[in-house]
């Protein structure tokens, strides 16, 4: 068998384990700075925003406003649960868990009473509370139950 790097070169077997060994080296190099560009610094982080503490008057305002809603007998075709629904998710922008979505027992006119004072407690809420704040979710929860009194 003819091999020339170990008959008539034996430099050169020295010389091709340093060459590859460069190689490797280069490569692995190479590598390390593709993983460096790959990391980038996270964007600026926005400026947080200012979180109600839980006893805050908009705080209690949702509360009560669930609170009413829980306690409405009828469905309003399912108005009222997704007013429900919206009003959990702008009560956690505050740090406050709400859950249900239970009936009470009352007749249609102690129901729509029900609906009536939950919208003006959310209405009064939504004066206090900034966007960021569940402010979009309170209003989506006041057309909820707009669209709730307006079914017969």
């Amino acid at each position: 068998m003819f091999c020339p790097m170990k008959s008539n070169f034996p430099f050169l077997g020295l010389r091709a384990a340093a060459c590859m060994a460069a190689a490797f080296i280069s490569l692995g190099l190479a590598g390390e700075a593709k993983a460096q560009k790959a990391i980038r610094p996270a964007p600026a982080a926005k400026a947080p925003v200012e979180i109600i503490p839980n006893d805050s008057p908009e705080a209690g305002l949702l509360r009560q406003a669930y609170g009413l809603l829980s306690l409405a007998d009828h469905d309003y075709q399912g108005h009222r649960v997704r007013a429900m629904k919206q009003i959990e998710v702008a009560a956690q922008h505050l740090g406050v868990i709400l859950r249900g979505d239970g009936k009470g027992h009352e007749v249609q006119a102690a129901s729509d009473a029900q609906l009536r004072n939950a919208e003006a407690l959310l209405v009064q809420a939504s004066g206090g509370l900034k966007p960021g704040q569940g402010l979009a979710h309170v209003k989506l929860a006041i057309a909820q139950l707009t669209a709730a009194l307006a079914v017969r």
